[in-house]
């Protein structure tokens, strides 16, 4: 059985409302697949995952959930940690590389995208010990299937990334595993984990997290074996320890799928999925990517402004954390907000605060300041954050915001800083109207 996942309630980071991570996206049928961990199925205490899940899209607005298309059990030589999978696809069948054990490799195969997966093999197609060159930590396998028909199997972690070649039947190898190399200065060049290729104009991008926690950084190459040459950052740190993504093109545009902690209760081993758009610029290097938690699509939210009422010039925004109104706000994002229905109360005019450039995070007043926090899921965070809509206090074609919890304070401005207030003067009436702008 196939269920639709309510994300909540729009086009929004994060896409699914169950704890997923390690996204290796697909496109096929018209449709992008996003193969996961499963988060929701390990301890909450560490990565100890006991099956992969699989979501599609065909709007990247609506998610379906098809389940756990393959399990630790469908290997007979496993025995735990269902960690980061690689899905490609080609000449009919569906191939899903999967790191069991902390030193193996598995493959299986189906001839369907979400489900009827088994092992072709009966053994590891990858495995330290038994191979020569796997490194510590034969994780994160990253599968690339070149324009000829040619495979490559990407993995590695413990800072030590390695190619080797598949035959044709994608469940074997070809020769011996070998060493990526990444040419260049700076910390970024340093391979954490995390490895994935894609290919654009004839120029393969080798894309790889940077350690714990890491930026996702590239390199590139003319050929798929490298070496590649260090070209910058693409996606900066989120707010877990580890960073891991895919990328991939559908329907002429690029996008980017990775982790972070946007989902309540989340955590360093409980993780959400996100998405963004990817954007080259015309020499072909990445613009970094902007997190957000408007993410791709059609938003049903748009993006807003709140505008002081007295002082037009400066708007609500984050600065480390802390909220105040300021002018000319770089980056502008810092002052973007999702306008939801509130945490508390989401019935008509209660509202909360969502930053767009910090999934999960809102603003909330903690003994009366306002702040930029994670939602924590409890009943206590959920009423710090929501506010009831009301005609503005100094103009009642503006709106003002009263506390949820608090019903004689009203959201306001003091030195610029927000805080949450009793008012009473003219002057406190027109710190606590604002306009909602675009």
């Amino acid at each position: 059985m196939t269920a639709v996942v309510a994300a909540p309630a729009q086009a929004a980071n994060p896409l699914v409302t169950r704890f997923a991570a390690d996204p290796s996206m697909l496109v096929a049928n018209n449709r992008v697949y996003l193969y996961t961990t499963d988060d929701a199925g390990n301890s909450g205490t560490y990565w100890d995952n006991n099956a992969w899940r699989v979501y599609s899209s065909a709007d990247l607005t609506t998610w379906t959930d098809h389940g756990a298309p393959f399990s630790v059990g469908g290997f007979s030589w496993a025995t735990q940690y269902a960690w980061a999978p690689s899905a490609v696809y080609r000449n009919g069948y569906y191939y899903l590389y999967l790191p069991v054990d902390r030193t193996k490799i598995g493959v299986a195969r189906s001839t369907s995208p979400t489900s009827g997966f088994s092992d072709p093999r009966g053994n590891p197609l990858i495995e330290r010990g038994r191979d020569a060159n796997t490194g510590d930590e034969p994780i994160d396998p990253a599968a690339f299937v070149d324009d000829n028909g040619q495979g490559y199997l990407y993995f590695g972690g413990a800072r030590a990334p390695k190619v080797v070649r598949l035959n044709a039947d994608l469940t074997s190898t070809s020769g011996s595993i070998q060493n990526v190399t990444i040419n260049g200065t700076g910390s970024g060049t340093q391979y954490g984990e995390a490895g994935f290729v894609h290919k654009r104009n004839g120029l393969y991008y080798f894309s790889y997290s940077t350690g714990w926690p890491g930026q996702i950084a590239y390199a590139t190459a003319s050929s798929p074996l490298g070496p590649f040459t260090y070209r910058g950052i693409l996606l900066d740190y989120t707010n877990n320890n580890t960073n891991h993504h895919s990328i991939a093109e559908y329907n002429g545009r690029w996008y980017i799928a990775y982790h972070r902690n946007a989902l309540p209760g989340s955590n360093n081993f409980r993780r959400s999925l996100a998405m963004d758009y990817l954007n080259y610029n015309s020499d072909g290097t990445i613009a970094r990517v902007t997190q957000t938690s408007v993410g791709v699509g059609t938003p049903t939210i748009p993006v807003n402004r709140v505008q002081s009422y007295n002082f037009a010039d400066r708007y609500v925004r984050h600065v480390n954390n802390d909220a105040r109104i300021d002018p000319n706000v770089s980056p502008a994002a810092d002052a973007q907000w999702r306008v939801v229905p509130g945490l508390a109360n989401a019935s008509s005019g209660y509202v909360s605060f969502e930053s767009v450039n910090f999934p999960g995070y809102y603003l909330r007043h903690y003994d009366y300041d306002l702040s930029l926090a994670r939602n924590e899921g409890t009943a206590q965070y959920a009423a710090d954050a929501t506010f009831r809509r009301v005609a503005g206090l100094a103009d009642s074609g503006a709106v003002s915001f009263q506390s949820y919890n608090f019903t004689s304070r009203y959201l306001r401005h003091s030195n610029y800083v927000l805080r949450i207030d009793p008012i009473s003067t003219a002057t406190e009436r027109a710190d606590a109207t604002f306009r909602i702008t675009s």
